[in-house]
């Protein structure tokens, strides 16, 4: 019987370890937006922005402000720029950081 709540014991350690790596490599979804917007050169640099699946189409007023390497570093797998639009392929994220930017700019 005591080796039954030894082997207990040890499993609720091992699941408490397990979500705790887990939490630490889920990033923080609103740190990670406000650096994208912040790579974006900042709120009042974006223009318009859509989704479209993967990708965050944004239109901004001067892209010489845009941080691309800074894009990638958050997790961009691709970045396209024609005249003043930048298309960001950036995953199942896209959604959320539409929402995000929403709120932002409302706020």
């Amino acid at each position: 019987m005591e080796q039954i709540w030894q082997y207990l014991i040890i499993l609720v350690i091992l699941i408490i370890i397990a979500i705790a790596i887990i939490k630490s490599k889920q990033k923080d979804f609103k740190l990670e937006a406000n650096k994208l917007v912040e790579y974006l050169g900042g709120k009042d640099n974006i223009i318009h922005y859509e989704t479209n699946k993967s990708r965050f189409i944004v239109e901004l007023k001067d892209t010489s402000k845009v941080n691309k390497e800074g894009i990638q570093k958050i997790g961009a797998q691709g970045i396209v720029e024609i005249d003043n639009q930048l298309k960001i392929i950036l995953g199942n994220q896209t959604q959320k950081i539409e929402k995000f930017i929403d709120a932002l700019k409302q706020g």
